[in-house]
Formats: structure tokens, C-alpha cells, sequence
């Protein structure tokens, strides 16, 4: 299969042509970043977005270029949402349900990278709680607005070859915690989320896929210090060859395989799937090979066992 785009592809090279008036989009964590970039992007093509922010405040100020960009019946509003905090969650959902318009696309973009050990408002491991349990009780709550044809893009990250979700104990009260580590099961946790949606969903036509933006210098690292990013990088490079050396993005392309997946990607061939810079991935083993997806993150049984732990972790069932 050949790909027109490629990881140097930007929102708007794989927006090019694509008219979105009347097309309304739920876009989590835009108070910066690639949040941002993907409203942005969407509105200026004249999709009606839905912004979801923690700090309103801070999101209003974020969110002026999405506004003043806007076009063709494009559009931004801002809602509330804490993914720490289910109360904040089911807030939000039941505001969106109340308002009952449908939507076309949901890309549950926000999260939180490598943070020191901590726990959510309901006293889930911070990484876990925040990157996958309140987008999984957020989106099943609001799945009755996702209108037939429509998609769910996870964010997920190459992150999540550091490790395969933990069932038996996933808010470490028994193994060692490590920054990354628990980066690594909250992102194989949004892919397998998405795995299970879209079977979930898919007679229905409503898809879901999990996307890797790629690495963007964002707030998203805002837990590691300059030489700690270094290493990291530098240790990736170590096992790679020349010519695959990693490389930071802009945001304007790490929002595009969010865009590319929601928008333009045929369904068909990546739904349930994982992707990333804008291409279907291949899987792949290979422990020094940071590109592809990991066996145990597209899994359906594990996909399974995973959506009823986390309906056991916060008490509902979907």
C-alpha cells in the first residue's frame, strides 16, 4: 500500500481539499499543544468543534487562533472537563447529553506524560486514571451521541512498547513504580480501548482507532527536566540506524495522523488498528525497534479483560 502522507505530513497537507461545514467534532485537552493544532485545524476547515479543558480559563486564551481561524461555518466552544476527577467526567458527559447534537468525530487527545507517582480524585494511579479511565467512562457515556459513521481516535504513543497494561495491579500497589512504565500501560490501555470500542460499535458503523502523534515538544513533558529528554532521546538513537533517527515534530504535523485518522484515513482498513504518522502500523516485536505496534496492544481478549477491570475501577458498566 502506498501512503500519500508520511511523518513530515501537516494538518493541513492532510486537510487539503477536505470540507467539514456541518461536521461536529469533541476534541479533549485544548488548552495547548496538539489539542490546539487538531480544533484548529478542524474549525478552519469548518467543522463545529467541542473543546474540552480543564483550566477554562487558560483554554479561552489557548483557543483565540482556532476562533480567528475558523471558517466555512466552523466554530469552537469550550466545556469543562477534569479527567482526575470522574465527578468532572460524568459532569461533562451528562452537559453533552443534555445538549444532545450528535457528533461525527471524538479524539480524546488530553493525558499526562512521566508524572512522579500520584493519584486521580477517585485514587487511581495518576497516569491510568487520567489517560484512560476518564476517557473510558467520558466516551461510553456520550457513545449514544456518536452518530452512524462516525470515529474515535485514542491518542496513544509509541510509549507503549515500555509495557503491556498490568490487570492484577494497575494502581502498583505492588509492583514498583517508574514514571515511564506507567506511561506505557495508560497508552497500551488507550489502544486497547479503542480496539474494544470499535468492536463494541462498529455494526452500528461508529469506529474507533488509536493514533501515535509522534514526539512534539508540548506541555506534555512538562514532568522532565532537559536532561532527562536527552537521555531519553539519546538512548532511543543508541539502538537505531542512521537513517531512522528519531527527530522531534512540529505540531502541525504530530496533530496530523489525529486529523488523518479522523477524517481521512478509509475506515475500513484502520479501524480497531493503530496508526502513526499517518499510515497503518505494522506490528512489531522487536524490543529496539521503536516504530510499529506491540502484539499485546492490539489483543483483542486483552482488550477485553481490560474493559471490565476498568468497569469494575469506576463502578459502571457499559
Amino acid at each position: 500500500m502506498t501512503h500519500p502522507f508520511r511523518a513530515t505530513s501537516t494538518t493541513e497537507d492532510v486537510l487539503a481539499g477536505v470540507d467539514l461545514s456541518g461536521k461536529r467534532v469533541l476534541v479533549t485537552g485544548v488548552s495547548a499543544g496538539l489539542g490546539v493544532e487538531t480544533a484548529r485545524a478542524l474549525a478552519a476547515h469548518g467543522a463545529q468543534v467541542v473543546g474540552a479543558a480543564r483550566d477554562l480559563k487558560k483554554a479561552q486564551s489557548a483557543t483565540e487562533v482556532v476562533r480567528e481561524q475558523a471558517a466555512g461555518g466552523g466554530s469552537l466552544e469550550l466545556i469543562e472537563l477534569d479527567l482526575a476527577s470522574l465527578k468532572s467526567v460524568r459532569a461533562c458527559a451528562d452537559a453533552l447529553l443534555a445538549d444532545g447534537r450528535l457528533f461525527d468525530l471524538v479524539i480524546a487527545n488530553a493525558g499526562v506524560m512521566a508524572c512522579p507517582f500520584g493519584k486521580t480524585e477517585d485514587g487511581f494511579e495518576i497516569q491510568f486514571g487520567t489517560n484512560h479511565l476518564g476517557h473510558f467512562v467520558l466516551v461510553n457515556r456520550i457513545a449514544s451521541l456518536m452518530k452512524p459513521g462516525s470515529r474515535l481516535v485514542n491518542l496513544a504513543s509509541s510509549g507503549h512498547r515500555f509495557s503491556d497494561v498490568n490487570l492484577d495491579d494497575p494502581n502498583f500497589e505492588t509492583t514498583e513504580y517508574s514514571e515511564f512504565g506507567a506511561y506505557g500501560r495508560s497508552k497500551t490501555a488507550n489502544i486497547l480501548f479503542a480496539v474494544e470500542f470499535d468492536r463494541r460499535h462498529k455494526d452500528r458503523g461508529v469506529r474507533a482507532v488509536a493514533v501515535h502523534p509522534g514526539g512534539i515538544q508540548t506541555e506534555l513533558g512538562r514532568h522532565m527536566t532537559p536532561e532527562t529528554m536527552k537521555a531519553l532521546v539519546d538512548s532511543i538513537n543508541a539502538s537505531q540506524p542512521a537513517d531512522k533517527q528519531f527527530s522531534w515534530k512540529t505540531v502541525p504535523q504530530g496533530a496530523a495522523t489525529s486529523v488523518w485518522a479522523g477524517v481521512v484515513a478509509d475506515i475500513n482498513e484502520v479501524g480497531g488498528l493503530y496508526c502513526e504518522d499517518c499510515h497503518l502500523a505494522e506490528r512489531q516485536e522487536a524490543a529496539d525497534v521503536r516504530s510499529g505496534v506491540r502484539g499485546y496492544a492490539i489483543d483483542p481478549e486483552n482488550a477485553k479483560r481490560l474493559w471490565a477491570l476498568s468497569e469494575r475501577m469506576v463502578g459502571e458498566t457499559f
